[in-house]
């Protein structure tokens, strides 16, 4: 993944969108937009004091803040997400509703279904208090989040085929989940216990694929979200597109389903049979079988989730995150040993742990709060989860794999990437400490990615 900068060096977004530095405005609308999101942007540590005082604000005067990209911070953005929610569960002139529900341990996920599914929106809105058949217990909210976490852990059971793991132990709707003859309906079901938790801020102890995130909040995928998902396809489709495949690779443009060992063949497109891949069409080819793997291929199952998880979190209420502040509301800041982490990386391209610009780096991230270190995580790692055993336990393509920081070309102007299939950073080598944080936080709170397609 890699970050690049405006010309300007700095972010310049205006209310409609990116504003370049290229076609800079000439109405005098236009001039005073772009000097005010110029201001934002200069003095955002500034604005976001207010809002952490008054945040309120965010609802008022500073309400079109919201929609400049990284200006308000994550946790300014959380506050104003939670009051948002508080005053959806509240009916004119009504005491918020309540759930009563009643579970048995061993059957969790039928009795909640049965008990929750036909529930209206306003209804699951309501506070939730669970009894677990046969146990004692007054639920305080302890027992409501054990049962997020048994509910969970069924729904995500391979043996109800609902979901399907990626190679990073995140999870997004089987294809296969037709197995099961009610599987839309437990899986707008599961959306719905989503939502649910959003909006009452139960943290999920699973992650879901970063696409999955993209998908609740309307945006498009990216050849990046399938090497999160399946890094051997993604090797495979990088690899076409940085080499020659004619006369090397015999390929159409269809592509393989598996259902449970039964393998058949799909069009990518009308004839794709009959249509060979070249170097020519190659991109499109790699666009197709991307967009097939992350949504044609579930888009029913995608459908029925975000139908559920919509019901409880409308859309407009969304529109505040990007998918990894998503992935931080529902699964929480994770706790990042700086220490644990510096010590299990390794450099390379003639970077040492003296290097001038690593002994920078790790200052730098040493002075980053949680919410930016977890950014960071994710803009290498691609999630912001550390395993279970620390930094050490990082895993790869082909087992452990350990983050490394490697020697990148360029001057102060460029931007690190991330490559998150091996964990690693290019980093330039740049002049100062100063400098080298500016460009560190840009890429991990602004950095653009390349490669969409719908």
């Amino acid at each position: 993944r890699v970050a690049s900068l405006p010309r300007s060096g700095s972010a310049r977004e205006s209310l409609g969108g990116l504003q370049s530095s290229a076609d800079e405005p000439t109405d005098p609308a236009s001039l005073v937009q772009s000097e005010m999101t110029a201001f934002a942007h200069a003095h955002k540590r500034m604005l976001n004091a207010l809002i952490q005082r008054t945040p309120h604000l965010l609802s008022q005067a500073f309400e079109p803040l919201l929609r400049l990209r990284g200006v308000v911070n994550f946790n300014n953005k959380r506050t104003h997400f939670q009051t948002r929610m508080r005053k959806l569960s509240m009916r004119p002139g009504q005491r918020p509703s309540s759930l009563r529900l009643n579970i048995r341990r061993q059957h969790v996920l039928q009795d909640s279904y049965h008990q929750l599914h036909l529930r209206t929106p306003q209804e699951m809105r309501g506070r939730m208090a669970v009894t677990f058949t046969g146990e004692e217990g007054v639920d305080a909210g302890g027992v409501t989040r054990e049962w997020y976490s048994v509910l969970m852990r069924s729904l995500l059971d391979v043996n109800f085929s609902l979901f399907e793991s990626s190679t990073d132990g995140t999870y997004q709707p089987s294809p296969n989940s037709a197995v099961n003859p009610d599987h839309l309906s437990f899986l707008r079901f599961a959306g719905l216990v989503v939502g649910k938790a959003l909006c009452d801020g139960h943290l999920l102890e699973c992650h879901f694929t970063r696409s999955l995130m993209k998908h609740l909040l309307g945006l498009p995928v990216s050849l990046d979200d399938v090497e999160r998902f399946d890094q051997d396809l993604h090797k495979n489709l990088l690899w076409s597109l940085k080499n020659s495949i004619e006369g090397v690779l015999d390929l159409n443009f269809t592509a393989e389903t598996d259902y449970f060992g039964s393998t058949s063949v799909v069009d990518l497109k009308p004839g794709g049979a009959d249509i060979q891949v070249t170097d020519d069409n190659k991109a499109d080819y790699v666009n197709l079988v991307a967009a097939h793997k992350l949504t044609h291929a579930i888009k029913d199952q995608l459908a029925a989730f975000q139908g559920g998880f919509h019901d409880m979190v409308p859309m407009e209420e969304l529109n505040i995150f990007d998918e990894g502040e998503l992935e931080l509301m529902l699964c929480g800041l994770p706790e990042i040993d700086v220490e644990d982490w510096r010590r299990n990386s390794e450099y390379s391209g003639g970077y040492s742990a003296a290097s001038q610009q690593i002994v920078w780096f790790w200052e730098a991230v040493g002075e980053m709060c949680q919410e930016d270190l977890a950014r960071l995580l994710q803009f290498c790692t691609a999630t912001s989860r550390v395993p279970l055993g620390g930094f050490a336990q990082l895993r790869g393509v082909s087992g452990p794999q350990k983050f490394s920081i490697a020697k990148a070309l360029g001057d102060d102007n460029r931007l690190p990437a991330s490559h998150t299939c091996f964990h690693s950073i290019d980093l330039p080598v740049y002049s100062s400490k100063e400098i080298l944080r500016e460009r560190l936080m840009f890429a991990i709170t602004e950095g653009t990615q390349g490669f969409g397609f719908s």
